[in-house]
């Protein structure tokens, strides 16, 4: 997909995180059983989108914050979460996960509380999504995940380095770069995969063009 956007299968169930942007991106895809929100930010919450790709059995899991934004007419299919929540959807435990800046600020641009991260289980398969972070306690402290997608774009969540200290910490099977763009370009994942295989060569480090057209 493109930045933060994720389009995946899990069980059957077709699952949109964070769909923003062009609907030519979403063209020749399944319709979602289920779209993520991890926050309000326009990169991340796109209200048009949402409207495009949302169909009558689409559940929309969200926190708070972006519930509040969200038309009237959708309430019957919002699931709210906070941080360390959990709703079990279709097979699917969902978990939220806390997503935020440090240090912690009165003007960070992700408070403690507002976004979530998120957490999909089924069977032996745990797959995260970690928002817009940095690496949180929360996110370190994770164990057992199969696929990660994790962010690494300054100055609005880690730098490279720091987001492969936060991986080698909670030691996922797999992990994908994503949201990477930032205000001076695309950070490097090439180096980032480096600093993760010489940490640890057990970690599967999957690049992908998140950003079509960038050089």
């Amino acid at each position: 997909m493109e930045h933060a956007s994720v389009v995946f299968t899990v069980a059957g169930n077709v699952i949109y995180a964070d769909p923003a942007g062009k609907k030519e991106l979403f063209k020749g895809l399944a319709a979602p059983d289920f779209i993520l929100i991890t926050d309000i930010h326009g990169d991340h919450f796109d209200s048009s989108a949402v409207a495009t790709l949302k169909t009558a059995k689409t559940k929309l899991i969200v926190p708070q914050t972006v519930a509040d934004k969200l038309p009237a007419a959708y309430k019957p299919s919002v699931i709210v979460l906070k941080n360390f929540g959990v709703t079990t959807q279709n097979g699917i435990t969902i978990n939220a996960i806390p997503m935020y800046n440090l240090p912690e600020t009165p003007d960070s641009k992700h408070p403690k509380g507002r976004g979530n991260g998120y957490i999909l289980t089924v069977g032996g398969t745990r797959i995260y999504l970690s928002g817009d972070t940095q690496g949180i306690p929360e996110m370190r402290s994770l164990r057992n995940i199969s696929v990660a997608f994790v962010c690494m774009n300054l100055p609005y969540t880690m730098d490279v380095p720091e987001a492969a200290d936060a991986v080698l910490a909670f030691k996922p099977k797999i992990v994908y770069p994503y949201h990477y763009r930032g205000q001076k370009g695309l950070s490097d994942v090439n180096a980032f995969k480096e600093k993760v295989n010489a940490g640890s060569k057990a970690i599967e480090v999957r690049l992908r063009n998140w950003y079509p057209g960038s050089k």
